[in-house]
């Protein structure tokens, strides 16, 4: 991946993607949305690639999302994207994980279905189906996605703003394999997720257009026209199961599907 100077002030370069990166890497807040709102796919998904090139990190895995309603419609896409680094990935532990999350900015805590891609995609082939992208899975696991961002409003202005700032990533936590996952009983997948010991959600992972397949299937085709095709050991979490749950630091919360658990302490991001 080409990184940037970010510091180095140049005419091509997006100012939304230099705000949100400083932000970031600064762990502060921004208030305000910085600059003129994106408006189509190919603005919202620029200012991400701008904000990818500058940011000092290497990219290990994607979410996906979800895009319902009137933008569904508008834009013609039912899902977005956005890159998880690799300064917040991690692997499950039988404790619980601290979460470094923006304190002036927004977080939510998901359960997601996260496939690991088993072998590259090949660079030039920009077309999938879903056969195609089961075959480059090699497993479906129980994950866990830290939903952060430096923008507080990440979420009221429409899924363009969401893309445009990492889809409103901030972690990735992957847990165990779901057993015979390959038969894709999606209605026997039953997560859980509870913050400060209230359940907020509870529900299979059936309600996403094409399930957790589909949501790889659409990635392996967005990140290879944009030039990034998925490598092998990547991790995509395929959109939140229960809900986006938003919770705030110094909350403790967890998920379960069966007799797994993910338990995660949320901490104040620190520069």
């Amino acid at each position: 991946m080409i990184q940037t100077d970010i510091n180095k002030n140049t005419n091509d370069q997006d100012g939304r993607a230099v705000a949100f990166v400083k932000a970031r890497l600064g762990a502060y807040g921004v208030k305000d949305y910085p600059g003129e709102l994106p408006q189509t796919l190919e603005e919202a998904y620029g200012i991400q690639s701008a904000a990818i090139s500058l940011f000092p990190d290497e990219i290990c895995g994607w979410k996906v999302g979800r895009v319902s309603g009137e933008p569904e419609e508008k834009f013609k896409v039912d899902r977005l994207v956005g890159p998880v680094f690799s300064r917040v990935n991690r692997d499950n532990i039988a404790g619980v994980l601290e979460m470094p999350v923006f304190e002036d900015g927004f977080t939510a805590v998901e359960g997601e279905v996260t496939a690991v891609i088993g072998k590259d995609a090949p660079a030039d082939k920009t077309s999938y189906s879903i056969e195609d992208a089961r075959e480059l899975i090699a497993s479906l696991n129980f994950g866990v996605e830290i939903a952060s961002s430096p923008f507080p409003g990440i979420n009221d202005f429409g899924p363009l703003v969401t893309m445009s700032d990492f889809g409103n990533n901030y972690g990735l936590i992957l847990g165990d394999e779901i057993p015979g996952w390959e038969n894709m009983e999606l209605a026997d997948w039953m997560f859980e997720t509870v913050i400060n010991g209230e359940t907020v959600g509870k529900a299979a992972p059936t309600a996403l257009p094409g399930g957790p397949i589909e949501s790889v299937r659409y990635l392996l085709e967005n990140t290879a026209k944009r030039g990034l095709p998925l490598k092998a050991g990547m991790r995509v979490l395929t959109g939140a199961v229960t809900g986006v749950h938003q919770a705030y630091v110094g909350d403790d919360a967890y998920v379960t599907l069966g007799d797994q658990k993910i338990s995660v302490s949320l901490t104040a991001l620190k520069a």
